[in-house]
């Protein structure tokens, strides 16, 4: 296995390149201007893997050598898609509807060698039981945590967790967006060694 390659985020969430920092891996992040617009018919799962490897390939485009993550995550209730908030009445709006109920977050992951031209992926499911959320206690939440570019309107790594009734997944870090499990994995199977 070689040491270090050139590492590429395709990303400019900073969730995502904290997680990545976990690895001790030295990384660059570039932007990867993917449109991630929805296609009729698509399914959340197929949705999250597109985008996944297309932003690897847009941020990869003009990189010779280099290993090129990207990751996508969809989440869903009931088959309709929760998008970043973005405003306080919508995260408002998203946590009512959560409220009692099972919301399932797609995250995909995708390595691609820009050497090889071979692409590693993987799918993680992650399932969050929420419990019963009166209004006034969404509000507050909100109010503490203004989640409004989180994709299900909280951040689990911090007081979101006190939304919930419990969660199944195999990764902890897929539903912050990047899982590191899966991604450490892949980074080996590449070729580069972690840790």
């Amino acid at each position: 296995m070689r040491a270090q390659r050139r590492l590429v985020l395709g990303s400019t969430s900073h969730y995502r390149a904290e997680l990545l920092k976990r690895l001790g891996l030295d990384f660059e992040l570039k932007a990867p201007g993917t449109a991630e617009t929805e296609q009729p018919g698509e399914q959340p799962a197929a949705r999250a893997m597109r985008l996944a490897l297309a932003k690897a390939t847009d941020a990869g485009r003009d990189l010779d050598d280099a290993l090129v993550i990207g990751s996508d995550q969809v989440a869903e209730l009931d088959g309709m898609l929760l998008e970043k908030p973005l405003s306080v009445e919508r995260a408002h709006a998203q946590l009512s509807a959560c409220s009692a109920r099972t919301v399932s977050f797609h995250t995909a992951l995708c390595v691609l060698d820009k050497g090889s031209g071979k692409h590693y992926s993987y799918m993680d499911l992650t399932r969050v039981h929420f419990r019963s959320l009166g209004d006034d206690e969404i509000s507050r939440y909100i109010t503490r945590e203004q989640p409004l570019d989180c994709a299900g309107s909280f951040k689990c790594e911090g007081l979101g967790i006190s939304l919930f009734h419990r969660i199944e997944n195999n990764d902890p870090t897929a539903l912050i967006g990047l899982p590191l499990i899966a991604l450490a994995q892949l980074l080996r199977d590449a070729g580069l060694s972690v840790p």
